[in-house]
């Protein structure tokens, strides 16, 4: 059995819901379209799902990102903002902070 001091961070950064939606798909043995069958949504909204949680642990895993790059990352990923405006922040971060601004 594990420890909590042995559980990697990036489970630690992901939301109940996400720790929930990953045990369900543990248990229909990673089938999506069973999965979207027990949320009662369609495959592409499960897939959309997957998707986002896919991108947290990516982002949480990389621990040589800036802080700023990571909140607008989260802030797309909780659908505050499309993923093409969070692309194009960053872009203009990245921009600004190589030009010394």
């Amino acid at each position: 059995m594990i420890s909590k001091e042995e559980i990697p961070e990036w489970i630690l950064k992901l939301e109940p819901e996400d720790l929930m939606f990953l045990k369900r798909l543990a248990l229909y043995s990673g089938s999506l379209k069973d999965l979207a069958k027990f949320y009662g949504i369609t495959y592409p909204t499960i897939r959309l799902r997957l998707d986002k949680l896919i991108s947290k642990i990516k982002s949480s895993e990389d621990e040589t990102s800036d802080p700023f790059v990571e909140k607008i990352k989260q802030m797309a990923e909780d659908d505050l903002f499309s993923f093409d405006t969070a692309k194009s922040l960053i872009k203009d971060y990245k921009k600004d902070k190589k030009n010394g601004n």
